[in-house]
C-alpha cells in the first residue's frame, strides 16, 4: 500500500473537510489530494521515476505537505532535510542519498551536485498537467529517508518503508489514550524533517481525517496564539517547548491558552519533572510522555490514557514488543536495568546503503535502541539513559540523566547536561554544563555540593562550567557527542 493512500483517505470520505490551515488559508482534503497528484505529475514530467529520491528543503507549510504527498504518490522516496542547515551539512547528506531532484524554495541555497533543483514555486505552478494514478508500492519499499544519529552514532539515513510508517500510524490511532479523530485539530510545532513532526504531528493527524495547523517556526507566544485562535485539541512537542511556555510572561501566554487542548504529549527527549509540574500548575493540563525513535517510525510507548507518572514513558503500543536485555544478552528481571530492544511492524529495515550499521542495531528482528531502561511492576517503561553515554568512574557506572535531574532541581539552574571526560585518577570523570536561570548566578562549587548531598560521591561532577546554552538539535534533543569538547 502506498502511504499516500492512508494519509489522504479522508479525501474520499470527507472531501470538504479542512486538512491544513496555513495562516488564513484553509486547504481541504480534496484540494490537498488534487495538489499532491498534480505535483506527482509535474515530477514525472521532470524525469522522476518510482524509487528515485527527492530531497525536500522546505518549511512546515502547504508546499512541503503537498510535495511530500506528491513524491509518495509518484512512487518516489522523500528525503526531508533541514532547509536552514549549513551548506556543508546539506552537501554531505545530499551526497549520501544522491537524489535525482531537490525541491527547495527560492530562498534556500542548494549545494551543487549531480541533482537538479526544482523551485517549489515552479512545482506548484506546474500542477495543472496530467495527473497520474497513484503508484502501487509494496509495504517493504522505501517511502522516506530520514537522517538520524539516535542509535548508530554518526548521522545516517534511516530507511522508512511504506509499511513501517503506516504500521505506526495505525498503532497510534488504535491506542485508546491517543485515539485521534476527525473532530481534532493538531498543530505542527515540530519540523517535518524530524520523524516526530512528520509521522505523528502530520501523518497521524491527516490519517485520522483531522486538520493540521501550520504556524511556522516555533516561538512560544506565536504558537500559543495559534492554539487559542484555532481551538487546537492536540499538542505534540519537545521538552524545550513546554519549558518555553512555562517561562513566557503571563500576559503573552495566558493561563487559558490550552483550554481547548485535550491531549498534550512530549517526546524526542526526557521531560524534566519540574517542567511537567510547572506546566500543569500554570495551564491546568497534564503533559504525557512517550518514547520513540526514528528507527521505530517513531512511537514505541506512551503514558496517554492514564495518569502521567514521574519518570515513566508508559506502556508499549499494541503490536509493539519491548524487552529489557542485560549485557550478557539475557532478558533482565523486572526492575533491573538493561538495553531497551523493540520489535514490531513499525521497526525500520535498516540504514541506507550501510549494512554494517544495520547489522549492529538489528539482531534477530529486534531493534537495539542503545537506551537503558527498566520495566516497573505495572509494566511501565522507565528510561535510565543512553548506553553509549555511560560515564564509568573507577569502574562505577554513572548515568548522565541522573546527575542532570539533580542539577535541574537547583533553583538557580535552567538547563544542564553531563558528560564523561578523561581522568588520570579515575579513568573518566563527570563534568557538567549548566545554564543559569534568568537573573541568577549559580556558583560551580555550590552546585557540586548540591549534587554531593543527593548522589554518591563518584557521581558528583569534577568540574562545572556555566554556559549560555547547550547544543541541541532541531527537536530539542541534546547533541551529546559535542558535550565532552565543551566541558
Amino acid at each position: 500500500m502506498n502511504l499516500a493512500s492512508l494519509l489522504l483517505r479522508a479525501a474520499a470520505a470527507t472531501p470538504d473537510a479542512v486538512a491544513l490551515v496555513d495562516g488564513s488559508r484553509g486547504v481541504t482534503f480534496a484540494e490537498l489530494a488534487a495538489d499532491a497528484a498534480g505535483r506527482a505529475g509535474a515530477l514525472a514530467a521532470a524525469g522522476l521515476a518510482p524509487g528515485d529520491r527527492v530531497a525536500l528543503l522546505l518549511g512546515n507549510d502547504v508546499d512541503f505537505v503537498a510535495t511530500f504527498l506528491g513524491v509518495l504518490w509518484a512512487g518516489a522516496v522523500a528525503v526531508p532535510l533541514n532547509p536552514v542547515a549549513p551548506a556543508p551539512e546539506l552537501a554531505r547528506r545530499l551526497a549520501a542519498v544522491r537524489p535525482g531532484v531537490v525541491v527547495a524554495t527560492g530562498a534556500v541555497e542548494v549545494p551543487p551536485g549531480p541533482w537538479s533543483r526544482l523551485p517549489a514555486e515552479a512545482l506548484r505552478a506546474a500542477t495543472d498537467g496530467p495527473r497520474p494514478a497513484e503508484a502501487e508500492r509494496d509495504d517493504a519499499e522505501p517511502a522516506v529517508l530520514l537522517f538520524t544519529s539516535g542509535v548508530a552514532g554518526a548521522p545516517r539515513a534511516a530507511v522508512l518503508t511504506h509499511g513501517c510508517l503506516a504500521a505506526n500510524v495505525g498503532q497510534v490511532l488504535d491506542h485508546p489514550g491517543l485515539a485521534v479523530s476527525a473532530a481534532d485539530t493538531g498543530i505542527a510545532l515540530l519540523p517535518f524533517f524530524h520523524i516526530f513532526g512528520l509521522n505523528v504531528a502530520l501523518g497521524v493527524t491527516l490519517a485520522a481525517g483531522a486538520r493540521v495547523v501550520l504556524p511556522g517556526p516555533f516561538d512560544p507566544v506565536g504558537a500559543a496564539a495559534a492554539i487559542r485562535e484555532h481551538g487546537v485539541t492536540l499538542v505534540a512537542g519537545v521538552p524545550t517547548m513546554f519549558a518555553a511556555w512555562c517561562g513566557a510572561a503571563p500576559e503573552a501566554v495566558p493561563a487559558d491558552t490550552f483550554a481547548t487542548v485535550r491531549l498534550a504529549v512530549s517526546g524526542a527527549a526526557e521531560l524534566p519533572a519540574p517542567v511537567a509540574q510547572a506546566f500543569t500548575a500554570r495551564f491546568g493540563i497534564p503533559v504525557h510522555q512517550g518514547y520513540g525513535l526514528t528507527e521505530a517510525s517513531p512511537v514505541v510507548s506512551t503514558t496517554a490514557g492514564g495518569e502521567p507518572r514521574p519518570g515513566s514513558v508508559g506502556r508499549p503500543l499494541a503490536g509493539v514488543e519491548v524487552r529489557i536485555v542485560e549485557g550478557g544478552g539475557t532478558e533482565a528481571e523486572p526492575g533491573d536495568p538493561g538495553e531497551i530492544q523493540v520489535r514490531g511492524p513499525n521497526v525500520f529495515p535498516g540504514y541506507w546503503e550501510d549494512p554494517e550499521a544495520t547489522a549492529r542495531v538489528l539482531v534477530d528482528g529486534w531493534l537495539r535502541t542503545g537506551d537503558i531502561g527498566v520495566c516497573d511492576p505495572d509494566g511501565e517503561l522507565h528510561l535510565v539513559d543512553r548506553a553509549k553515554d555511560l560515564v564509568i568512574v573507577s569502574g562505577f557506572n554513572v548515568y548522565p540523566a541522573e546527575v542532570e535531574e539533580v542539577l535541574l532541581a537547583h533553583p538557580d539552574v535552567a538547563d544542564a547536561a553531563v558528560a564523561g571526560v578523561p581522568s588520570a585518577r579515575t579513568g573518566e570523570a563527570v563534568a557538567a554544563l549548566v545554564v543559569p536561570r534568568a537573573g541568577r548566578s549559580p556558583d560551580p562549587e555550590a552546585l557540586r555540593r548540591f549534587v554531593g548531598e543527593r548522589l554518591a560521591r563518584y557521581k558528583v561532577p569534577e568540574r562545572v562550567r556555566i554556559v549560555d546554552g547547550l547544543p541541541r538539535n532541531e527537536a530539542g534533543k541534546l547533541i551529546r557527542r559535542e558535550l565532552p569538547d565543551l566541558c
